[in-house]
């Protein structure tokens, strides 16, 4: 792997079922993500792209092909380390924000830490909750937030763990158009500064052109490959 490629995909394919009632989800798809970068990977619905960020985070298994994260084949995993990898190095980011009513902004931050039995890095969480504009709303419940800020725990939460990827699955499906375009700030800008390589997938084209590079699925195949201008 280049020293540069945080994640390198080579011809994976997962498909379900048989034939002549097979179905491809993924047929054939070869991608390097270099580290520190915003990748969003669009396409519509069955096309294939929740299945690789599925495939990259360590949730799944391809039928053929390889991935490896930071010089590492999640092929060789077994369903323990898989689940060690996941919790230690991928940051997820819902649709539906998947945060725990019963606890504070600040509890559902750290959450995902303390369950791994780490000691909370406090200097790093008042970081990243001034990044994103949540320093005066920790000791508020979860539930008497906005949609934005609900997305914006999840995103901390995802960041907590100091993770090697930060997988967003439609960050901003819920979200009104003004909030969607402040929460991808909010995403590019924590990339930049906390060194994190995001990969989102978007039904909406114009979240996507504010991504690095856009990768386009269709039918389990990737189509096009768009580098866009550098964020700033």
């Amino acid at each position: 792997m280049k020293e540069d490629v945080i994640v390198q995909i080579r011809d994976i394919k997962k498909y379900y079922g048989k034939e002549p009632l097979i179905v491809k989800a993924l047929d054939g798809i070869t991608l390097d993500i270099q580290k520190g970068t915003f990748t969003a990977i669009v396409g519509a619905s069955g096309s294939g792209k929740s299945t690789l960020l599925h495939l990259i985070g360590g949730l799944d298994q391809p039928t053929s092909g390889t991935i490896r994260v930071a010089g590492r084949d999640l092929s060789m995993l077994n369903r323990d380390q898989a689940a060690i990898y996941r919790r230690r190095n991928v940051g997820v980011v819902y649709q539906n924000y998947n945060l725990i009513s019963m606890l504070n902004v600040y509890e559902n931050i750290v959450f995902p830490v303390e369950i791994d039995g780490n000691t909370v890095d406090q200097e790093f969480i008042e970081e990243i909750t001034k990044l994103l504009g949540l320093h005066d709303k920790l000791e508020r419940n979860v539930n008497q937030l906005s949609g934005g800020q609900k997305q914006r725990v999840a995103i901390a939460r995802a960041l907590a763990i100091k993770p090697v990827l930060l997988l967003c699955d439609e960050p901003t499906g819920n979200l009104d158009s003004r909030t969607s375009q402040d929460v991808i700030g909010l995403l590019k800008a924590s990339s930049m500064k906390l060194d994190q390589t995001i990969i989102m997938i978007t039904h909406n084209e114009e979240i996507a052109q504010m991504a690095d590079r856009t990768i386009r699925i269709e039918d389990g195949k990737i189509v096009t490959r768009k580098w866009g201008e550098p964020c700033l």
